[in-house]
């Protein structure tokens, strides 16, 4: 059973910063979400106002209105923001206070550990509620350094890259994932940030916060750890861009996973640097030459955000950057991944053969 999780999202849902609370909305294994803080959005479903389909996820005034309209309080408090400052305000410390003296978990994504604020501990205490930091590293003693083995692995790992930070990365990799098993192949998804660790994935760790040796190493652990399952295919989750001047995950990703091939994802109307206006969004040329050379793989599709576009601006998009590029292209959120799929059978015809999973018939 999933348990009951109400996320914080004040101002923010639907847009880059809301970039957690987006993901849990639209997929969740570990949470039951029922429903989101934001008073810009109050009386509006949440899957509705995201993708444009309902899923009676409400999002609420505020905390004091969620409580008093659910059923019952949720489990688990969850802070859904991913800003630039790493940091909370006062008024978003005393929600999660309030939130513990509810008798809520907190589950917190912020590089701020709330574990370590005495207040916070106090009430925990008190309370006899837990804390949740998904994104303090483990102890240095059970991190792992990179060991090479990965370059033995002779099953196809790809990465979905991207050109930007918060361009939709993640949302692509878990629906090609979800669309490869359809298609009766044992494909396993590889989180490298916090809103895949809190959507519940199996394998991987939030890399951000880690040193580079370790980063690398993580994620060519997590990669060797899925290997046990003996899937057919392993998608890995990018992390910013690898031509992005701030962020280094991108690098680690690429040197720990030792991808066969790449997928990238781009905004085509996005002009600067998500929560840097200053720097220029690369383009695809760049970022595709800079992705192959520092590599050794290719990059093999395109994949779209279509933030600020309306579908005839897609479709057009979709076909121009086919014929200058000459790859396949598609929007996941608007379409599917059956361009991505078939792209995959064609670099990996090995894949054409395997025999579909058996499902196990439920006692």
């Amino acid at each position: 059973m999933k348990t009951s999780a109400i996320v914080y999202c004040e101002n923010e849902f639907g847009k880059l910063d809301g970039k957690v609370a987006n993901g849990l909305v639209r997929h969740s294994e570990k949470y039951k979400i029922i429903g989101i803080i934001d008073s810009t959005k109050s009386g509006l479903d949440a899957g509705e106002y995201l993708d444009g389909i309902r899923n009676a996820i409400p999002i609420f005034q505020n905390f004091n209105q969620a409580i008093e309209m659910l059923d019952s309080i949720p489990e688990y408090f969850i802070y859904g923001i991913a800003p630039l400052e790493p940091f909370l305000s006062d008024v978003e410390k005393k929600i999660i206070y309030t939130a513990m003296e509810s008798g809520m978990h907190i589950v917190n994504g912020l590089p701020e550990f709330l574990s370590e604020d005495k207040v916070c501990m106090d009430l925990a205490r008190k309370y006899n509620v837990s804390i949740f930091d998904v994104r303090k590293p483990p102890l240095k003693e059970k991190l792992h350094n990179f060991t090479g083995r990965i370059r033995d692995v002779q099953t196809p790992v790809i990465t979905v890259s991207g050109t930007d930070c918060a361009v939709g990365k993640r949302t692509t990799a878990l629906k090609l994932v979800e669309a490869l098993k359809k298609d009766g192949l044992n494909a396993i998804f590889i989180t490298t940030g916090q809103t895949g660790v809190l959507q519940g994935s199996k394998y991987g760790i939030a890399i951000d916060v880690l040193s580079s040796g370790f980063a690398t190493g993580e994620v060519e652990n997590a990669i060797l750890e899925a290997l046990k399952e003996q899937p057919d295919i392993i998608v890995v989750e990018g992390q910013g861009a690898l031509s992005h001047p701030a962020f280094t995950s991108s690098s680690a990703i690429l040197r720990g996973a030792m991808p066969k091939a790449i997928i990238l994802q781009h905004p085509p109307k996005r002009r600067t640097r998500c929560d840097f206006p200053r720097i220029p969004m690369p383009t695809l040329e760049s970022e595709i030459k800079m992705l192959e050379v520092f590599s050794g793989s290719k990059v093999i599709a395109i994949t779209i955000n279509h933030e600020g576009m309306n579908d005839q601006e897609i479709k057009n998009t979709t076909k121009t950057y086919e014929e200058k590029y000459q790859l396949p292209v598609t929007d996941v959120l608007k379409n599917d991944c059956r361009k991505l799929i078939e792209k995959l059978y064609e670099v990996f015809p090995d894949l054409i053969n395997i025999p579909p999973l058996v499902c196990q018939p439920q006692e």
